[in-house]
């Protein structure tokens, strides 16, 4: 691996400081930030407007994309899956989703995942480290410049847990937020939790205005024990009291993301324990069928059985939407591809 660092996790102020401190004039981190996140560059010797020295400068210091392709797969719904290797040796997963004229960017937080949730490939071979925020930063810059997709919305939903990651992450939104960047607006940046509270109420503090999704895929404690092992940790009624929280705090409307598994968790029981703590935290609902991993022992539902499950939400005056489990075809659930090469 390289000594120079990644040029893609420092913020405008920090391109600042490291100019002062090479003698350079500060305003060229503007300039810095143009080539890389407006004209899509990776090669300092491509800003033809810095000076030769500082070119030469960034090239010894920086590098730029920390990414390369290693495989890239087609779904028939329009779903693409790409697999970047890291400098270290590691892969990660990154997808986009289409939907109409939207292009959603799924990306990854982390190699791997510490919290081995019964329905996700992304812990099956353990964890192995955080991304750093230009790891972050730079899957989006591959998809939009060297793939051609234009981002109209982020999601931190990939491989790990963005709020066991939460600086990184949060470093990355505020670096493709920055209006001489990408400036993908905070609202449409959408970050996932299985529910880690102490990071929780550290996003509180969190002034930029993104969205927030709630893993809860039961809400039964016991048997959200069984599908997620975070919950004997942070049990789901303490998450939901830090939910509250968040929102009093100032933080946006949540949604809760729920996989359905045919016959485990899309009872009428189940739908009534949900539509009340979907009406307690005014958060509207995500369904989204279980889509099968090879090794576990989970069965999707029928559709029929979805919409059975979402009438019963509707009944009791839950907003809810039925999520299209895209890729199918193409394996494209979190750490199915990278899997492969771990």
């Amino acid at each position: 691996m390289s000594d120079r660092k990644l040029l893609t996790s420092l913020t405008t102020s920090e391109v600042e400081n490291y100019l002062r401190r090479s003698g350079q004039p500060p305003y060229r981190a503007g300039q810095i930030f143009r080539w890389v996140y407006q004209a899509g560059k990776s090669q300092p010797s491509e800003f033809t407007d810095l000076p030769l020295d500082l070119r030469q400068q960034l090239e010894a210091d920086f590098i730029i994309n920390p990414l390369k392709l290693k495989e890239k797969v087609s779904s028939k719904d329009g779903t693409i899956k790409y697999l970047f290797e890291l400098q270290d040796g590691n892969f990660i997963e990154t997808v986009m989703i289409p939907s109409g004229k939207r292009q959603t960017f799924c990306l990854s937080t982390q190699v791997g995942c510490k919290f081995h949730c019964a329905f996700c490939a992304s812990g099956l071979h353990g964890f192995k480290r955080n991304l750093e925020a230009g790891e972050i930063v730079s899957q989006v810059l591959n998809l939009k410049y060297n793939y051609g997709h234009q981002p109209t919305n982020l999601v931190l939903m990939g491989m790990g847990e963005p709020l066991d990651n939460l600086d990184n992450g949060l470093k990355a939104i505020r670096i493709l937020n920055d209006q001489q960047g990408l400036a993908i607006g905070a609202r449409r940046i959408t970050v996932s939790t299985v529910g880690l509270i102490p990071a929780l109420k550290k996003l509180m503090n969190f002034n930029l205005q993104i969205n927030l999704s709630l893993s809860i895929h039961s809400a039964l404690e016991e048997k959200r024990s069984k599908l997620m092992p975070v919950n004997k940790k942070y049990p789901l009624e303490e998450l939901i009291k830090a939910a509250e929280d968040y929102l009093k705090a100032g933080g946006r409307q949540l949604t809760l993301e729920y996989i359905v598994i045919g016959g485990f968790n899309d009872s009428l029981y189940e739908a009534e324990a949900l539509a009340a703590i979907s009406r307690r935290l005014k958060a509207k609902v995500n369904l989204i069928a279980y889509s099968p991993v090879a090794g576990f022992k989970w069965q999707p539902p029928a559709e029929e059985e979805v919409e059975r499950f979402k009438m019963w939400l509707e009944e009791r005056k839950v907003r809810v939407t039925i999520r299209q489990s895209k890729g199918i075809d193409i394996a494209a659930a979190c750490g199915q591809l990278a899997g492969k090469f771990q």
